[in-house]
């Protein structure tokens, strides 16, 4: 199965919402969730990180005088290196290591250094590419087409001619991964047509290796491959971590430079500290307390709200649309699945204080409500799987009552009082 990705609209994965319509929108959504946060946090109310990512600055003891770009750059350059290699699985002979300020910025520049303008990307993975691959590709002047599995990689490779770059994603947006052989062919008929493989790892990186026991990033071959740091087993911070052949490093060095893109140097001892303290054995964790968390809230909302990948639990905006209609009563038009998503995060997060990970991207990558790598210590705060489920429920409950109100109801409260 492939599909031609849409150059003219922003190449999301779902429609947009009636209310949500596009960045903009989102971007003022997330500053009314910031509000929320900041109302929450002076009156003394709980607040708890339930996005599954870790943006923050684990800094080790420094003397301030190493706080300074020049200074951290000169002293921690090579450590960077040296740890990112190893992350990434890297030979310090070929490779090299870049970092930027995202993992965005990070595959912006791969694309834009790899991609012949005019050509076509194959992108491939278990179910889409990340919107951030679109982009990128688009950016770059090629034409992507998008495809699942193998298969469809391969029926796209023998339809083409004109490929230069393969965009790879072990671990897609819907949390379903590749299979190490699939990974494996993919690269290997990638580079019989002479094409790139760039490697989207956001989360792979870590979970292919600590829960499938998949090779590293670059121990599959990739010419290039990036994952963020603030994904999945790391702590922060939010950086794109890029690694690859040295050659194509360099360049997109270079490229992020050019762009104001690169990583500032003042924050590569958090980048060492979190690649240094960095322990497969706290991805499994995670894993392993997040399903304690979908089982709860699989039992409490039963098994149409519910869906479970092998490291996951999802609540797909389509259920999530449906059930607040149902809850809304008969009449009620269910929202658009992207809004639905949106109007039960933010009760969740202006009711209980439960920041998730729909206000991590802007726009999210999925419809979805995603839950996942949550911390035990986390739901443990919360009162353990089954509050933490209940709580999920008592706002599908709050929403659908702001649902009844009507459309401008819940645009108030997605976006504010205002409407500028």
């Amino acid at each position: 199965m492939r599909t031609e990705a849409n150059q003219t609209r922003d190449p999301l994965p779902y429609g947009p919402g009636t209310v949500l319509t596009g960045t903009e929108a989102h971007l003022r959504k997330l500053s009314e969730a910031w509000r929320h946060i900041h109302r929450r946090h002076e009156a003394g109310l709980p607040l708890h990180n339930v996005s599954g990512l870790e943006r923050g600055l684990p800094l080790p003891k420094l003397d301030p005088w190493t706080l300074d770009d020049e200074w951290a750059g000169a002293l921690y350059t090579g450590r960077v290196r040296e740890l990112g290699l190893t992350h990434l699985g890297g030979n310090a002979d070929v490779h090299d290591i870049a970092v930027a300020n995202r993992l965005t910025a990070a595959l912006f520049a791969a694309f834009q250094v790899t991609v012949r303008p005019g050509s076509t990307v194959v992108g491939v993975s278990a179910t889409y590419s990340h919107p951030a691959v679109v982009r990128a590709v688009r950016d770059a002047g090629g034409h992507l087409v998008d495809t699942i599995g193998p298969a469809g990689f391969q029926q796209a490779l023998s339809e083409r001619s004109d490929v230069s770059v393969v965009a790879l994603t072990r671990l897609a947006v819907s949390y379903e991964a590749l299979a190490e052989d699939d990974l494996r062919l993919v690269v290997a008929l990638a580079h019989e047509r002479g094409a790139v493989v760039v490697v989207d790892d956001a989360g792979g990186a870590r979970v292919g290796p600590a829960v499938l026991g998949q090779p590293r990033t670059l121990e599959l071959g990739a010419d290039l491959g990036a994952t963020g740091l603030d994904k999945y087993g790391v702590a922060g911070p939010r950086v794109g971590l890029l690694g690859g052949r040295a050659d194509l490093v360099g360049r997109a060095r270079a490229r992020l430079f050019e762009l104001g893109s690169e990583c500032r140097p003042v924050l590569y001892p958090a980048v060492v500290q979190t690649l240094e303290t960095y322990r497969p054995e706290r991805v499994r964790a995670l894993v392993a307390s997040t399903r304690l968390a979908g089982a709860a809230l699989r039992t409490r909302l039963g098994e149409h709200m519910v869906h479970d990948t092998p490291f996951i639990t999802r609540l797909p905006g389509e259920a999530i649309s449906a059930e607040l209609a149902r809850r809304a009563g008969p009449g009620t038009t269910p929202p658009a699945p992207i809004d639905a998503t949106a109007l039960l995060a933010m009760v969740l997060l202006r009711e209980h204080g439960l920041l998730t990970v729909h206000f991590a991207g802007m726009p999210p990558g999925t419809s979805a409500l995603l839950i996942k790598f949550l911390p035990a210590q986390t739901i443990e705060a919360l009162g353990g799987p089954e509050a933490f489920a209940a709580t999920v429920d008592l706002s599908l409950d709050q929403a659908a009552a702001v649902l009844t109100e009507g459309e401008a109801a819940v645009r108030r409260l997605l976006l504010g009082d205002s409407d500028g």
